[in-house]
């Protein structure tokens, strides 16, 4: 069969093709941003690429077309679809219906950590030798690649709560059906399809509905958003996780930065993790991934010493160059929680020595201002934060000066450089928070630093 998919290069769309492509279909696709690290993994899987959106696209005909859920009607790919009468679905339901039939699905839902707890889970179950199957939203340096279809009865899956397509509003993962469920964090996102909180705890509920009573559900004990989905009905056992405190499933830091933490269950130490990650959000990620993985068998101390080999995900903290007194990292939060969070764990790793964030707000909800009011807080643990506004936003970032002095805003990339150039002159750790490919920034500055 010849599948083609529409929206290839996001992350969720590009495994899709890549299981595809496992599965034995001949594959192809288009979208208007073909960027690494997505467009290598692809090509590298013999999966042919058309840069932007065209009828003339579909004049091979495909069998099916995949389409993604950032593409509506008036897109010409998509009207050509309909108008050639041509099948097509989600790729949730394309998922579900060819893909996780007859799997113990482990999904991974929440606003934040999903690609960083599912790709843990999927390294303990890889080394414990499960050899799973996986979708995950990013690249796991573990595995170089982002989904794999294997013989494995398991099969570990972020489960994200966007929309499944123009012509199914339902969240992708009410199609996934999981037995094992991560609740990691529930907050307020997705501001261009969700109007309020409220819509999308419905949506996680009709997650819980889906998961059956010999399942298993985790989640943070401390995460009240999550605790008013379970409480408006939940028939599946449900454990919690928490740090310093006495959920089910505990940790005790060791080191304030979290790179080190002891692990209990029911009062009984388990072991301690001693990795390279950071912040308490990836203590949290952590749990949940050992307590998803003892619901299959494994037991908590081969978890942790699995753990001990991780080695993260393609843009969450991931260094990407070092020159003379200034490393730059390449992270992918978008979210002011997830802002807080990443620059707070490298702040207690760092000590006194200066950070820089550079931020584009990239994201739906970031580029409505829906997150105004708590974003210029999002920096205090970072010396310098540097916001990008393009000419597109649709709200005045200045408005973030008079919340915070650490606070400056570039309207050009060039401006961005040179000001990262003089700060070079002091040192310290550039972080780059973008969820998208930043006008080639990443590639432009270390360009810039060089000698």
């Amino acid at each position: 069969m010849h599948i083609h998919i529409l929206g290839i290069c996001g992350t969720f769309m590009g495994g899709l093709a890549v299981l595809a492509r496992q599965l034995g279909h001949q594959v192809s696709g288009s979208d208007q941003n073909v960027y690494p690290p997505m467009s290598d993994q692809l090509e590298q899987q013999g999966i042919t690429l058309m840069e932007g959106y065209r009828a003339e696209n579909l004049a091979h005909k495909p069998d099916l077309v995949i389409i993604g859920n950032a593409l509506s009607r008036g897109n010409p790919e998509v009207e050509a679809v309909l108008n050639q009468g041509l099948p097509y679905t989600s790729g949730a339901q394309w998922l579900a219906d060819h893909v996780l039939q007859g799997k113990w699905v482990l999904g991974v839902a929440g606003t934040h950590g999903k690609t960083t707890t599912s790709s843990m889970l999927t390294w303990i179950l890889e080394h414990q030798g499960f050899n799973p199957s996986f979708l995950i939203g990013g690249i796991p340096l573990n595995f170089g690649i982002s989904a794999r279809l294997s013989e494995s009865s398991f099969f570990v899956l972020e489960a994200d709560e966007y929309d499944s397509a123009f012509f199914d509003k339902r969240s992708k993962f009410v199609h996934y059906r999981p037995r094992t469920a991560i609740l990691n964090n529930l907050e307020f996102d997705h501001a261009d399809i969700f109007p309020d909180l409220d819509a999308i705890k419905k949506q996680f509920h009709h997650l819980v509905r889906t998961i059956p009573s010999e399942g298993l559900i985790i989640s943070s004990a401390c995460d009240v958003n999550i605790n008013d989905v379970l409480t408006m009905g939940c028939w599946t056992p449900a454990v919690k996780t928490s740090i310093n405190a006495a959920a089910a499933w505990n940790a005790v830091l060791h080191k304030a930065d979290g790179s080190s933490f002891s692990v209990t269950f029911e009062n009984s130490e388990q072991g301690t993790v001693n990795w390279s990650l950071t912040g308490e959000h990836n203590v949290y990620n952590a749990l949940s991934a050992i307590a998803a993985a003892k619901h299959v068998g494994i037991l908590p101390s081969e978890a942790i010493n699995a753990l001990a080999h991780f080695k993260n995900v393609k843009r969450r903290m991931e260094v990407i160059a070092q020159i003379n007194n200034v490393t730059v990292y390449d992270d992918f939060a978008h979210h002011p929680t997830a802002i807080q969070t990443t620059l707070d764990g490298l702040r207690k790793q760092v000590g006194a020595e200066r950070i820089v964030a550079i931020v584009e707000p990239r994201s739906n909800t970031m580029r409505l201002g829906t997150h105004h009011d708590t974003l210029a807080h999002s920096f205090n643990n970072a010396d310098l934060a540097i916001i990008y506004q393009p000419s597109n936003l649709t709200w005045d970032l200045t408005e973030l000066i008079q919340q915070a002095d650490n606070i400056v805003i570039c309207t050009s990339l060039d401006d961005i450089i040179a000001r990262l150039q003089a700060e070079a002159q002091l040192g310290g750790h550039f972080v780059i928070m973008s969820n998208g490919s930043f006008g080639g920034l990443y590639q432009r500055l270390q360009t810039a630093l060089m000698p």
